[in-house]
């Protein structure tokens, strides 16, 4: 097994593909990591970012306590055929991100919303409706929030599930491969007797 290192473009590109990843924030010297569904943007005049759509819960508010996140992807194949891509970033919640469930805006209000067009980020409700236009591309990307929300206790039954719309900026990202090669890595040292 050969392993390297990618570039930059190389875990982009592994992002853009990319539905299912882990996501780790900490608080008070405590990580905490769950699976999440994301969607990679990288708008044409602007840096690329992660798009993400939360329920209030532990996650949403150790991220507003600690913005700065990790994401980690991966795609295994076999023990020495993968890739695994890791983002150091900073969480930012779209302000007002409020929708409720099961009302998401239909595709043709997007498309009447956004003149039939995708929106672009020019102000956090365009960028809500792009995420939300992003993400639901992915089928059943609102399920997981979903059924964690039905599997809560409620004080109040009439409550309703409200979504958060989020971003995480990519400060930095890294990436390895695993490649199948003809020679194994040598053990340094020699085995116990």
């Amino acid at each position: 097994m050969v392993i390297r290192e990618m570039d930059r473009k190389e875990c982009l590109s592994v992002l853009a593909k990319t539905r299912w990843a882990r996501l780790a924030c900490a608080r008070d010297n405590q990580p905490y990591i769950v699976p999440v569904t994301l969607v990679y943007h990288s708008p044409e005049d602007g840096e690329p970012c992660l798009y993400g759509v939360n329920i209030p819960g532990q996650k949403v508010e150790w991220m507003r306590a600690n913005p700065m996140v990790c994401v980690e992807v991966d795609k295994v194949e076999a023990d020495d055929l993968w890739v695994s891509v890791i983002v150091f970033g900073r969480y930012e919640e779209l302000l007002g991100a409020q929708e409720h469930h099961p009302h998401f805006p239909a595709r043709s209000e997007i498309a009447e919303k956004s003149g039939g067009t995708a929106p672009e980020a020019s102000g956090h409700g365009d960028e809500r409706m792009l995420a939300f236009q992003l993400l639901s591309t992915q089928r059943t990307w609102w399920e997981v929030g979903w059924a964690s929300w039905k599997a809560r206790a409620h004080d109040d039954p009439t409550e309703e599930c409200k979504s958060i719309y989020y971003k995480i900026w990519i400060d930095r990202i890294t990436g390895h491969e695993a490649t199948r090669g003809d020679k194994r890595p040598s053990v340094p040292g020699s085995a116990p007797t």
